[in-house]
């Protein structure tokens, strides 16, 4: 499958989620509840980050644009719409990011809508959003892909990092500001260049980036290890301690 193909295909499978999601407003309100949980994880997860002149900008850009609870429909459409454009107006790098960026997309859209359905059935005695999302996590299990989706959100940082070392892509972005948004695609070019920027301002400092990315990719693998851990009460107190710090 062809780059155009990949990016088609993800949007598709997000669109369907989000079909049966709208034909159910129960699933749909616990979709909402968990992404609004795991983005207030994140800022607590990454609040020394988020605090730091270091890490403070690329911590912001991962919150908004792979962690929060924002509606990214606009986005998925615009890729949708220049898919078999990517692959002839991009450089390569560019159009990696953006498979990337589709294949994390539609597993993250699985993993919420699995969740959010295990979140409607729990039988548990609490109305504690602490225990109902570890229930709904482990339930939902796939640590093999929650896996993958962790380094997919690494190799997004790593294809972003490498974008600010191509020679003119930056002027090649500020000239396509205008046409992209005369043409729709304003939700797009915004990513790119809010990527790139966010990037660029740590590559001026060698080693930065790759810390950074680094620091999520250890962060997020212990805290995945410990959601899946046996017991109720490390996995409680962990998510509990990181929704706290938020």
């Amino acid at each position: 499958m062809n780059a155009a193909e990949t990016i088609r295909d993800a949007v598709a499978r997000v669109a369907a989620l989000r079909h049966l999601s709208a034909a159910s407003p129960h699933l749909q309100s616990a979709v909402t509840s968990i992404k609004s949980l795991q983005a207030r994880r994140f800022s607590g997860t990454y609040h020394d980050a988020l605090a730091t002149q270091e890490y403070g900008a690329a911590a912001r850009f991962f919150l908004v644009e792979l962690y929060s609870e924002k509606d990214y429909s606009q986005r998925d459409a615009q890729f949708a719409r220049i898919a078999g454009a990517l692959q002839r107006i991009f450089p390569d790098q560019v159009v990696a990011t953006a498979v990337a960026l589709a294949q994390l997309h539609v597993l993250t859209e699985e993993f919420d809508y699995a969740m959010a359905d295990s979140w409607l059935q729990c039988t548990r005695n609490t109305s504690e959003e602490v225990d109902r999302y570890l229930s709904a996590w482990r339930t939902v299990g796939r640590s093999e892909d929650r896996t993958i989706q962790l380094n997919l959100v690494i190799e997004i940082g790593s294809e972003l990092e490498r974008l600010t070392r191509t020679p003119g892509l930056r002027m090649m972005l500020r000239m396509m500001r205008r046409p992209a948004m005369a043409t729709g695609l304003g939700a797009l070019q915004s990513f790119l260049e809010a990527g790139f920027d966010t990037f660029a301002g740590m590559s001026a400092q060698k080693g930065l980036a790759t810390k950074f990315l680094k620091m999520i990719e250890e962060r997020e693998a212990a805290l995945m290890a410990q959601l899946f851990d046996s017991s109720q009460s490390i996995g409680h107190d962990v998510l509990a301690r990181h929704l706290k710090a938020a």
